[in-house]
């Protein structure tokens, strides 16, 4: 086999046309038209919902993804993060870079640092990151509430299992709300101004899917507002974040620029899933981690 790696995407139209395997986070839809000899794309992000135009639909070319290759890794970010609000790490390092002593000023804010064990953290979407946070979750003492698109699935060890249209029910129970689900027509915006205000006071959102789940504006307000707690957000509608975003102002707001899923190990998993997957390509046999298309994940 004939391997072309490229350093960044301005090639992609030069060679796409001989390819009879794209392995990439992207391919623009006259790139997609172009490749007349493809017939798997692979991946290395779990979202794909930059390659689901009608072109890629409805063709025959297959679609894989890094689906579990994240999941470990961005379940411990998520864990992380959540420690990191719950204690109010962020808050004790602000006053550190002023030198500040703020033993009485961090116990007089509002929410106060607090325990994880024994709190509720409602988990938006169950797939290997969802359940591998769930684990970490339960692990620390936590009630777990899983909201999936299909309930029938199971639990996974969540505590309860509720539907997509039931998140207006499990919000008000939440202390934390992780979104880790894909990013389809059903989920764009899920959280909007509405749930927000479903949320308690004093509980935080944390993002680890992608930034199009969240009606940014209406985040902000409500952070401004101090609606809610606070947010951990690795993932947003643009990125890189432009330095005009309000988020950078917030101090109820814990940035970090899409880190999540790195690591130094990450990308060995990566290799594993696609030199089986090259294996079983060959050999004419299923592949790991099909996408449908039709559903976006």
């Amino acid at each position: 086999m004939k391997f072309v790696q490229l350093q960044n995407y301005d090639r992609v139209a030069e060679e796409i046309p001989d390819a009879a395997i794209f392995i990439g986070w992207a391919l623009r839809p006259e790139q997609f038209v172009a490749a007349t000899k493809l017939k798997w794309i692979h991946s290395p992000a779990a979202a794909v919902h930059q390659l689901m135009y009608p072109e890629l639909i409805q063709s025959s070319v297959v679609l894989t993804n890094a689906s579990g290759v994240h999941g470990p890794v961005v379940a411990e970010h998520a864990t992380a993060v959540m420690l990191a609000l719950a204690k109010r790490l962020p808050q004790a390092m602000q006053y550190q870079a002023k030198k500040t002593w703020s033993q009485e000023l961090l116990w007089n804010q509002r929410p106060r640092p607090r325990e994880v064990a024994g709190a509720t953290v409602a988990v938006v979407g169950m797939g290997g990151i969802g359940r591998e946070f769930t684990a970490r979750a339960k692990a620390l003492g936590m009630k777990v509430l899983a909201v999936r698109e299909s309930p029938a699935k199971g639990t996974d060890g969540a505590d309860a299992v509720f539907s997509s249209s039931q998140i207006d029910e499990v919000l008000p129970q939440a202390d934390y709300v992780l979104l880790c689900t894909p990013v389809t027509p059903a989920t764009i915006g899920i959280i909007n101004q509405a749930r927000l205000n479903k949320m308690k006071p004093d509980a935080y959102l944390m993002n680890v899917g992608r930034g199009p789940l969240i009606d940014e504006s209406a985040l902000v307000d409500a952070l401004k507002g101090q609606r809610i707690a606070g947010a951990a957000l690795d993932v947003f509608a643009e990125e890189p974040l432009p330095a005009e975003s309000p988020f950078w102002s917030l101090d109820n707001v814990l940035i970090t620029p899409h880190t999540a899923a790195v690591t130094e190990r990450l990308w060995e998993r990566h290799y594993q899933l696609i030199a089986e997957n090259l294996k079983r390509f060959l050999a004419g046999q299923p592949l790991l981690n099909p996408v449908d298309k039709h559903r976006g994940y």
